[in-house]
């Protein structure tokens, strides 16, 4: 299976998220703006996604709200700003849990000989907004939700 790289420089507002899957592109793209997809890979596998709204053009929004065992619910949301098949989404993202820290998602989806070069970005308003969304689990969440893509494009292609 394919790593994971993620890099929070410290002093940056960023975080960049970086994986090559086993599939093509326009697979790993769909698999990023089909509301059937998501739930089967997006957020930690102790968590059931439900997509609320996806209008996936730009100037559309997106909602998703994930379970847990217990029944609480936790709540994201967003904006797209660019949607560009099978290359680039950019996004807003919020987690209504902290409501007024949003930050902006660029992944762009490379071609490399049949395989895809994932990289994420998250731009967040300040170091400390990044800094707060890393202690709250970011990177072993990132990381299981990249696993979980790779599970899912190999069982899809």
């Amino acid at each position: 299976m394919g790593k994971t790289n993620f890099i929070a420089a410290p002093g940056k507002q960023e975080v960049v998220i970086t994986r090559v899957f086993n599939a093509p592109r326009v697979l790993v793209f769909k698999a990023f703006t089909d509301p059937n997809l998501i739930p089967e890979w997006w957020g930690p596998k102790r968590l059931t996604t439900r997509i609320e709204k996806l209008e996936v053009r730009k100037g559309g929004v997106w909602r998703f709200v994930q379970r847990d065992a217990g029944g609480k619910e936790y709540a994201f949301h967003g904006v797209y700003h660019e949607v560009a098949p099978p290359a680039r989404l950019v996004y807003t993202f919020e987690f209504e849990g902290t409501p007024g820290h949003v930050s902006l998602e660029t992944v762009k989806f490379e071609n490399q000989g049949g395989k895809t070069k994932l990289t994420e970005t998250s731009v967040f308003q300040s170091v400390e907004d990044r800094d707060g969304m890393i202690a709250t689990g970011m990177e072993a969440g990132a990381l299981e939700t990249m696993d979980r893509l790779a599970d899912l494009l190999e069982k899809i292609k």
